[in-house]
């Protein structure tokens, strides 16, 4: 929940959109690729819908790379990521897609599939695509089908001759009703006396976001309902929902069934919809919800609708001033319209919206009179939604559909300057404290759905999930005792104390010592791993393992590319349970003994970007000293950089601090006269981060000559420095 003004900056959390599509995946299931051929199959995709992230200009349409002629294509814009989708018109096995490759190729993509359009999951990934033509055995269905480009071959952007989805078509989509009876849930009582009901009996919502894939739900929901677990949520309902709704039912769990409006948590989320004129999203939206509750409004799975996820906080990032007012009214009458349309199909489930803060429920108040009861996503405010409510003179009761630990956009700074994730004990404390808050507002707060139910191991994983990469951490016990379910007889190893020996200057490469704490309850052996993530330096929400030696303390060896990284510890039990702390530290260039010759010495290059944020980027800011600023190339191949040192010098050692684009293959060069060059340093296998070359030369002209980028881009480096010990 947030209590800033509606203009504050919205907050990048977790693995979901407001940057975040990629966690959303994780909401309504992933698939995997399978390495067996294809089956033969039906081709699904030619003729059908297809939309696109960008399109290069109007003869480069989506629509021509399904339309069965290899002499038209898409293309997109010159930048990354870029995606490419097609719409099959129904649910679908699907089995095989083919990409015919302009030259203008990915090396890095996925193929995803969808229900909706926004929930994507994972069928296929590669960093190598060689391009050409691919033909790629997956296995997955979904109504949508997208190719989903995050490195590109060259400087062009991403072309398809041809996007070929086979498989055969339908899914199977009938409810049934498990369990028998409708489960008819009830909001009742008066004001500041209200209640839930299921079947007539009172009903607290003791409940978790639900993150693993649907195809896990008869697996996982067991463990769910022994945590006293009676509710999960989901963010979006189609033909995918079924199994989980079967699943769910089957063990006496219901579910807060949600759907997806744009632009939900922000951008990256699915654009900016303009609720006052686009009556065609509305119409198209307002016939998918009429579908959705029409097929499961009888199944036994279902608690109440949810129409809507953070929206009116996310129409900042879309519209401001009076339009943006204007926008925020509209979205909540349209949301009035879904509920009266809901009620209209299905007598038997209350409607409810969640929004980021309570500040969206005077739009709600005003506009959306048929909204049963309200919702709201509260981390480390959720113990002010009590008098928020009280404030505002709501008549609606509520539910907290996310909570939990402060979140990243709730802490304060640590000395790197980035977020201070809490540690494990905290995250125990912040669930029970939630929990506390929302029970003590009896009569009003009708329970909760805590964030989060999942088991991706990534950073926001770490920081949210209960069960990351299924191990069972603090939080998961917390929530399981205070949700009154089974007895726990063993619980995970403790994390206290955990400090770093050097924090905001390690050098590239280096060591450090890692120290903490470590406890197990039950007394079981631990064991220890250790991992590394460098979201805050280019956005990878992956954890790599690190190198260390020790059993505690711990030395552990610094990745080359600089810049903040976090360190997570890993403490493990042999029984399943898991205990992780995290700090962060700064990789900065090795220092170097001596005096750095080119020091604000005459530099040129190659090209220079004269374009694009925080352009231009000339040589000579390569030179100046200051290791914050950088020169960068054109995106091609080869380019070059030197350094007139005045006059004939000695020197004996390089030093090259590279921007995230870096060389890959080059050559360190010398010269008495600009013209004439040797070769004093040369390799292929450049990975970024500070090079440091030790060399015996006497010249006036140094020059780094790059033949192979490593990346898309172009070639940067923030310092080319020259030294003479």
């Amino acid at each position: 929940m947030r209590t800033d003004p509606p203009d504050a900056p919205l907050r990048r959390r977790r693995t979901r959109p407001l940057a975040l599509v990629a966690l959303l995946a994780v909401f309504l299931g992933c698939l995997v690729a399978t390495a067996n051929p294809a089956q033969a199959a039906t081709l699904l995709s030619q003729g059908k819908p297809a939309t696109a992230s960008t399109s290069e200009g109007a003869g480069t349409a989506p629509a021509a790379a399904v339309d069965g002629d290899l002499n038209t294509r898409w293309s997109s814009t010159f930048s990354d990521p870029q995606w490419l989708q097609v719409d099959l018109g129904s649910t679908a096995t699907i089995s095989e897609v083919v990409l015919r490759w302009e030259a203008a190729y990915a090396t890095a993509f996925q193929i995803q599939v969808s229900d909706n359009a926004q929930d994507w999951r994972s069928v296929y990934s590669t960093t190598t695509g060689p391009g050409g033509t691919q033909t790629l055995a997956v296995s997955g269905s979904g109504r949508y089908v997208r190719m989903l480009g995050t490195q590109r071959a060259n400087g062009y952007g991403y072309s398809l001759w041809e996007f070929q989805v086979s498989g055969t078509p339908g899914g199977g989509n009938n409810p049934g009703n498990p369990g028998g009876g409708p489960g008819i849930t009830r909001v009742t009582g008066t004001q500041g006396n209200w209640q839930l009901s299921v079947d007539g009996a009172p009903y607290v919502v003791k409940g978790l976001t639900w993150g693993p894939p649907v195809s896990e739900a008869a697996s996982r929901m067991p463990d769910v309902k022994a945590m006293g677990v009676n509710t999960i949520r989901t963010w979006g309902t189609d033909a995918g929902s079924k199994p989980l709704f079967d699943a769910a039912a089957a063990n006496g769990v219901k579910v807060v069934a949600g759907f997806w409006l744009q632009p939900g948590g922000g951008p990256g989320s699915g654009g900016c919809v303009n609720y006052v004129t686009d009556a065609t999203y509305k119409a198209n939206m307002l016939s998918e919800i009429q579908r959705w509750v029409t097929e499961y409004k009888a199944h036994q799975g279902v608690l109440m609708w949810n129409v809507g996820n953070e929206s009116i906080l996310g129409m900042q990032n879309c519209f401001s001033g009076t339009e943006l007012e204007n926008q925020r009214n509209a979205y909540a009458r349209f949301v009035n319209d879904a509920a009266r349309a809901i009620h209209a199909i299905d007598a038997n489930h209350p409607v409810t919206n969640t929004d980021a803060w309570t500040g969206a429920w005077p739009y709600l108040k005003a506009n959306a009179p048929d909204l049963d009861l309200y919702s709201v996503n509260a981390y480390n405010a959720v113990c002010n939604v009590r008098q928020d409510w009280i404030n505002g003179g709501y008549t609606k009761p509520y539910i907290v559909t996310e909570g939990g630990p402060a979140g990243e956009w709730e802490v304060p700074n640590d000395a790197n300057g980035v977020p201070t994730e809490p540690t494990d004990v905290a995250k125990r404390d912040g669930y029970l404290r939630a929990w506390n808050c929302i029970t003590g507002h009896t009569g009003v707060a009708l329970g909760a759905t805590l964030f989060h139910y999942g088991t991706e191991g990534d950073f926001g994983g770490v920081w949210f999930n209960l069960i990351p990469n299924g191990e069972k951490r603090l939080s998961y016990y917390a929530v399981r005792q205070m949700y009154g379910g089974a007895a726990a007889a063993n619980t995970p190893p403790v994390i206290t104390n955990m400090a770093l020996s050097r924090t905001t200057d390690v050098p590239a490469g280096g060591t450090f010592t890692l120290s903490a704490n470590v406890s197990d309850p039950n007394g079981d052996p631990i064991s220890y791993t250790i991992g590394l993530n460098s979201k805050y330096i280019n956005g990878a929400g992956g954890i790599i393992s690190a190198a260390f030696t020790g059993n505690g303390p711990f030395t552990v060896t610094a990745p080359q590319m600089l810049g903040v990284w976090k360190v997570y510890l890993y403490a493990r039990d042999g029984k399943g349970n898991i205990g992780i702390e995290t700090k962060s530290f700064r990789v900065v260039p090795p220092p170097v003994q001596g005096t750095n010759i080119a020091v604000g010495k005459p530099t040129t290059a190659s090209s220079y970007q004269q374009v694009g944020d925080g352009a231009p980027y000339p040589p000579e800011r390569a030179t100046d000293g200051n290791a914050t600023t950088r020169w960068a190339s054109d995106w091609s191949d080869p380019q070059w950089i030197r350094v007139d040192l005045g006059s004939v010098q000695t020197f004996n050692h390089v030093q090259l601090i590279w921007e995230a684009a870096f060389g890959k293959a080059y050559q360190i060069q010398a010269s008495d006269d600009g013209n004439t060059w040797r070769d004093l340093y040369a390799t292929t296998t450049g990975d970024g981060g500070a090079d440091d070359v030790d060399v015996t030369a006497t010249a006036r002209y140094v020059r780094v000559n790059a033949t192979q980028r490593g990346t898309a881009w172009g070639y940067a480096l923030y310092e080319l420095g020259v030294y003479r010990r």
